[in-house]
Order: structure tokens, then C-alpha cells, then sequence
């Protein structure tokens, strides 16, 4: 499976949440599966590409030139894919994925994620993300969506196209499950 993981780069934020991305890391690694991600080699972005890759996992970084420029492109990747732009970033990064983590992150992450799961609300593609709520941190825009979907605001349910995952254990078994959709 290729997991596209959205994150922080960010270096002085919470120690659990460099934590749990180190154990998804090295679960998609040790699983034999491949992480795609934004290529950067600060924070999250960082931890989570050398665990998949120190865990014997494929990373495929997608970097803009902007960030390769000021030198920040992380030595734990397998194939680097450049681009231009932010918006060309996230299309090849859904491109080049079957599924979406997102963990904790700023207004990068949530584009990400709005980006992939408006996209899926048109039907042009099929592919799910799932937010890793670690301690919590994820529970305003949980609630954000649902005040959406009371109001009214959205057609359907974003459960489709966005999970909440409040455990590894929980991540793990929403990865599986999209493994095993037809």
C-alpha cells in the first residue's frame, strides 16, 4: 500500500506527537508498505521518513523546488519527485497514494486534507484520509465537521471520505480495512 502521511514540520511542538509518528513510520516500513510525503527534513515530516525508512519501508518524497532551494529535502528518501508549487505537491501526492494519514499539523496538513477530501466529494477518486487524533488533537475540526453536517452544509457523510483514528491501533486497522476494499 502507498500512504501518503500529512504533517507538522514543525520541531517545538508535543514529544508524544513525534512519538506516534516514529511508531506509524516504522509500522508502514516493517509492513512493507511505502510512504509518500512532503520531503522535508524537519519535524514530523522528518520523523515519520526515516522511521519508514530505517524500518525498511519505501519514501517517495515530493519536494518543491522552493523547499529543495533552502536545503531542507530529507536524506531518508528513496525517490524524490519535484514540482513547482503547493497545489502541484498535493496532486502528485494523491497521485502517488492509495490512502491518507494525516497527523498533527497547521494550515499545510489541513489543505491537505480538505484538498483530497474535496476531491473525493466530486468523485475523482475514491481515496479516504484518516486523521490520527493524538491526545486529542484533532477534536475541534472533529466537531467543526459535524456542526457542518448538522447544519447542513455538507451532502453526505465526511465519514466516507475522513476518519478519526484515536490510536495507532485504530490508524492501523482503517489502513487495513481500505487495503481490503474492493
Amino acid at each position: 500500500m502507498r500512504i501518503c502521511v500529512f504533517c507538522s514540520a514543525n520541531s517545538n511542538i508535543d514529544r508524544a506527537f513525534f512519538e506516534q509518528a516514529h511508531l506509524l513510520g516504522q509500522w508502514i516500513g516493517s509492513q512493507g508498505h511505502t510512504l509518500v510525503y512532503g520531503g522535508c527534513d524537519l519535524g514530523l515530516m522528518e520523523c515519520v521518513a526515516r522511521a519508514a525508512f530505517e524500518a525498511g519501508g519505501q519514501v517517495i518524497g515530493v519536494i518543491p523546488i522552493r523547499l529543495e532551494r533552502g536545503g531542507h529535502v530529507s536524506q531518508y528518501i528513496h525517490t524524490n519527485i519535484y514540482c513547482e508549487t503547493l497545489a502541484e505537491r498535493k496532486q502528485l501526492m494523491l497521485d502517488h497514494c492509495d490512502v491518507a494519514v494525516a497527523l498533527p499539523g497547521g494550515i499545510g496538513t489541513l489543505d491537505e486534507v480538505f484538498s483530497m477530501a474535496a476531491e473525493g466529494t466530486l468523485s475523482y477518486h475514491d481515496k479516504r484520509v484518516v486523521v490520527y487524533n493524538i491526545n486529542g488533537f484533532w477534536d475541534g475540526l472533529r466537531a467543526l465537521l459535524d456542526q457542518l453536517e448538522e447544519r447542513g452544509l455538507m451532502r453526505g457523510d465526511y465519514r466516507r471520505l475522513i476518519t478519526f483514528a484515536d490510536t495507532l491501533e485504530e490508524v492501523v486497522a482503517e489502513l487495513k480495512a481500505t487495503a481490503d476494499r474492493p
